[in-house]
C-alpha cells in the first residue's frame, strides 16, 4: 500500500536559495537589466567622447582613455558579458573617432594612439570577463548558503520533534525546486513500484543497468525514487517527476539525499513503518 503523503507546491520552499529556482519574474528582471546594460553599452561610450571634446587639447588621451574605461566597468558589473563586449567595443571605436588624430575620422597615424586603443578593448574584454566570474561565484556561493539553510531548518524540525509530515511536506516542496521537478510525492513502505529510476547515497543516478551522471540529467519519460531510511529501517520513498530538461548538480543531488536522511530520521522517531 502506498500513501501519497507530500505533493509538491510551487512556492520557493524556505530556506531554498533563489538562484535554485528562479522565478519567471526574476529572469525577466534580469533579462531586462542585461538589454538595458547592452544598450548603457553601446550609448555611454559615445556620450562621454563627445564630452570630452571640447578638452581633447588640453589634456592627453591617455587619460580620456582611463576616463571611458570606467564605463566599461560600470556596464560589466552592471550586465553580462554581451554588454561589457558592447562597451568596451563602442568605447574603442568613439575614443578613436573623436579623441585621437585626426579627429572625427576613423583613422589612427600616432603608434601611442594605436596602442591605446588596442588595450582599451584588451582591458574591456578582461574587465568584462573578470565582472561575468565575479557573478557567477556570487551565484554559487549564494545557493550553497541556501543549500546549508535548508538542512539547517530540517535538521532543527527533526531536534524540535516537529510533526514528521510536515517535514515532509516542506522536504518534498525543496525537493521540487532543488532538482527542477515537475512534482514529488512521499510514499511508505514503496520502493521499486513501477521500475523507475533511483537516486543513490552518493548521487548517483540508476536506470536499468545504466548510470546517468550528473551532467546527463534525468532519465527520459521515467520518474526517479529516492528511498527513505531511518534506524536503520526502511521508511518509504520520495517519488519524483523531473521536469523536460533537468540537470541537476551533483552536489544538488548529494543534498537531496541529506534531505531525505532528515525525512528518515524524523520517521524512525515518530512512528513505525507500517503506520498508514
Amino acid at each position: 500500500m502506498t500513501t501519497p503523503i507530500a505533493p509538491a507546491g510551487t512556492a520557493p520552499a524556505a530556506g531554498m536559495p533563489a538562484s535554485s529556482a528562479r522565478p519567471a519574474s526574476a529572469r525577466r528582471r534580469h533579462l531586462t537589466r542585461d538589454r538595458l546594460a547592452g544598450l548603457a553599452g553601446l550609448a555611454a561610450p559615445l556620450v562621454l567622447a563627445a564630452v570630452l571634446v571640447p578638452f581633447r587639447a588640453s589634456f592627453p588621451n591617455t587619460d580620456a582613455a582611463l576616463t571611458m574605461l570606467l564605463v566599461v566597468v560600470a556596464v560589466a558589473a552592471n550586465g553580462d558579458r554581451l554588454a561589457g563586449v558592447l562597451a568596451a567595443a563602442s568605447t574603442a571605436v568613439w575614443f578613436d573617432f573623436f579623441l585621437t588624430r585626426p579627429y572625427e575620422r576613423f583613422s589612427i597615424t600616432h603608434r601611442t594612439d594605436i596602442e591605446t586603443t588596442v588595450l582599451l578593448v584588451v582591458i574591456g574584454f578582461a574587465v568584462t570577463e573578470i565582472a561575468v566570474w565575479g557573478r557567477r561565484y556570487y551565484v554559487v556561493a549564494s545557493r550553497r548558503a541556501g543549500y546549508l539553510d535548508g538542512i539547517n531548518n530540517a535538521a532543527r524540525a527533526v531536534a524540535a520533534g516537529g510533526s514528521a509530515p510536515a517535514l515532509i511536506d516542506q522536504v518534498s516542496s525543496q525537493l521540487v525546486h532543488l532538482l527542477s521537478l515537475r512534482s514529488c510525492l512521499f510514499q511508505y513502505g514503496v520502493a521499486g513500484l513501477g521500475r523507475p529510476a533511483r537516486l543513490h547515497a552518493d548521487g548517483s543516478v540508476i536506470f536499468g543497468q545504466r548510470h546517468w551522471a550528473a551532467g546527463e540529467g534525468f532519465p527520459a519519460d521515467t520518474d526517479v525514487e529516492l528511498l527513505v531510511k531511518g534506524g536503520g529501517i526502511f521508511q518509504g520513498r520520495f517519488l519524483m517527476t523531473p521536469a523536460p530538461g533537468a540537470r541537476p548538480a551533483l552536489e544538488q543531488r548529494l543534498l537531496a539525499v541529506a534531505f531525505a536522511d532528515q525525512v528518515g530520521a524524523a520517521l524512525a522517531s515518530s512512528h513505525p513503518v507500517d503506520q498508514r
